[in-house]
């Protein structure tokens, strides 16, 4: 039997005042908050005193660092914000690489930090550190409370910029002194947000230009991101590409927003991404961008970056339209909004039946390729197989190296909010807590961490947490004893010079998980692991399965730094 997370309602009574940590609990509820990530310190003891008695479940990590990336696979499968606290000074900026990756990421969190007493910021006093300085440049917004009164509105602010427009992280800091200091109590909290205005609906005239696109392109294509799965627009998604016949294409984050079984799809494009997707991007004369940012790692050489395209760039952030690359049709606005506009216009396609029978045989000449042996555990074969046992239907959560780009090619996503993976940050240790957070978000689905051996290493600690609170997550352990992408490229660029790639000691991490009451596994063989993964994929409790893969295989296909994406290494075996 799974642990309930729900804790026992507590009604408030309403007194003509309260103090600072009990008006936060009040606006958590308000805002509808079931789990709050944390871990507690000295500036945020009131805090956690009020959380007591709170109708909060609240999630213990060991590292706050755990905690915020497994608010961030909660807020990632669930699409409501995840909350985390912790205390002043180091608890503070032990947040940081979350921070970041969520701001990378657009993800939802909001975060409220400890603070020094009002009277000693800026002192030097224990534990302090300037968080909102640190934090500034990798935040939507942040906040410091100075004044009890505000708390109220600050946190009901803090909630709608992290959700709405580009979602992402919003940080409220709290002197300890205000959360124990009483005000009287707001009961009709109004923001007061007058230059926070995103544009959700799209200009018509914009919309018009690109269905008028469409009916001369002859090579059109369509580059979906996350924004697509922000907008909830997948479906919207859909029709489009049925309504207009166009191929769809996938950034790393964009996975799952359009079903990888389709006939239209082509697949992920970028470094580590399939022939057919990055040769299409390379030969298009229409290109859609919904909800990508055009990262370098989806680009390659932006010198040599869809040369022939007309580029139409729809998003709800303008400040990354013509950022990176020249946008012909610029449309600011909500991916599911701008969709529905163009539904709404009579589907005329253009003259593209060359251009299907021409990607079609792309598909079939280029796949993704890999050796099977017998001797050698392959990683592919591997994400393979849990792909097959699962229907394609599991959250799946990675690290960030080679095994992160096994399964965003080999584990074919039918379904949105199904992925959770690091993207822009690329953070080490962010797969098994993010797991943590996407299970309890949606407890009823079977959620596998892919992760290595290197970046397991980083969060470890979290392996508690699933015992604790009986979270059925299976962890599987891409185990090469090395830096996996390091020393790939170290081998591919660098003459073979292993500097600090190869781990000379490992933990057994089989014990490692018997330590924290988990059932662990050790796999060497094809044949052990068909047999371990249909034991551990079935069972209802915890699980880590240390697989010891090929420590020689490599990624492919590739893009090397400065080429453009259709120059590919290792595109044939």
């Amino acid at each position: 039997m799974r642990a309930k997370l729900e804790a026992e309602p507590v009604s408030y009574t309403e007194t003509e005042k309260a103090n600072g940590a009990d008006m936060l609990m009040k606006a958590l509820k308000e805002e509808q908050v079931e789990i709050l990530f944390g871990y507690p310190g000295g500036a945020v003891l009131p805090i956690y005193d009020a959380l007591y008695k709170a109708p909060i479940k609240h999630v213990l990590a060991r590292h706050e660092q755990g905690a915020i990336h497994a608010a961030e696979g909660y807020a990632r499968v669930s699409g409501k914000p995840g909350v985390v606290i912790a205390t002043s000074g180091p608890g503070a900026t032990n947040l940081v690489t979350g921070i970041a990756d969520a701001m990378m990421d657009s993800l939802p969190l909001v975060i409220f930090t400890g603070q020094v007493a009002s009277g000693v910021i800026g002192t030097d006093a224990f534990q302090e550190a300037d968080v909102v300085g640190i934090t500034m440049p990798i935040t939507k917004h942040n906040y410091q409370v100075r004044d009890i009164k505000d708390l109220p509105r600050v946190v009901k602010e803090a909630f709608h910029i992290a959700s709405t427009g580009r979602p992402g992280p919003v940080l409220v800091d709290i002197p300890k002194d205000l959360t124990v200091q009483d005000a009287p109590q707001v009961k009709d909290v109004e923001m007061d947000l007058p230059g926070y205005q995103p544009n959700f609906y799209p200009n018509p005239l914009q919309i018009r230009k690109l269905v008028d696109a469409i009916k001369v392109s002859k090579r059109p294509v369509i580059l979906a991101g996350a924004g697509v799965l922000h907008g909830k627009a997948s479906e919207e998604l859909k029709n489009f590409a049925e309504s207009y016949d166009l191929p769809v294409i996938h950034t790393l984050l964009g996975l799952g927003g359009f079903p990888a079984d389709h006939p239209l799809f082509l697949g992920m494009a970028g470094m580590h991404g399939c022939y057919t997707s990055n040769m299409a991007l390379y030969e298009c004369d229409l290109l859609i961008n919904i909800g990508a940012r055009f990262d370098d790692r989806l680009t390659g050489n932006l010198a040599t970056f869809a040369p022939k395209a007309k580029v139409v760039h729809i998003d709800i952030d303008p400040a990354e339209i013509g950022k990176n690359v020249t946008t012909h049709i610029p449309i600011v606005a909500d991916s599911k909004q701008a969709l529905l506009k163009i539904l709404e216009h009579q589907p005329a396609r253009g003259d593209t039946e060359d251009w299907h029978r021409h990607l079609q045989a792309y598909k079939l000449e280029n796949p993704f390729w890999y050796t099977k042996t017998n001797d050698v555990l392959s990683p592919q074969l591997l994400i393979e197989q849990v792909y097959e046992m699962t229907n394609g239907e599991a959250i799946v959560t990675t690290d960030v190296g080679q095994h992160q780009m096994w399964a965003a090619q080999y584990y074919s996503f039918k379904k949105p909010n199904n992925w959770v993976t690091s993207g822009g940050l690329g953070t080490m240790g962010f797969g098994f807590p993010a797991a943590i957070g996407a299970q309890l978000a949606n407890p009823s689905s079977k959620v596998v961490a892919f992760v290595g051996d290197g970046g397991f290493q980083m969060t470890l600690q979290e392996l508690v947490l699933l015992k604790e609170l009986n979270l059925p997550v299976k962890v599987v352990l891409l185990n090469n004893s090395t830096l996996g992408m390091v020393r790939q490229w170290q081998e591919t660029f660098y003459e073979e010079r292993y500097s600090q790639s190869l781990f000379s000691l490992q933990p057994d991490f089989v014990k490692l998980a018997e330590s924290y009451g988990i059932k662990g596994y050790r796999v060497k063989t094809q044949e052990e692991a068909e047999t371990v993964l249909k034991e551990a994929l079935t069972s209802d409790e915890p699980a880590l399965i240390d697989c010891l893969v090929n420590p020689k295989e490599n990624v492919y296909p590739m893009v090397a730094p400065g080429k453009g994406i259709h120059e590919m290494l290792g595109v044939k075996p």
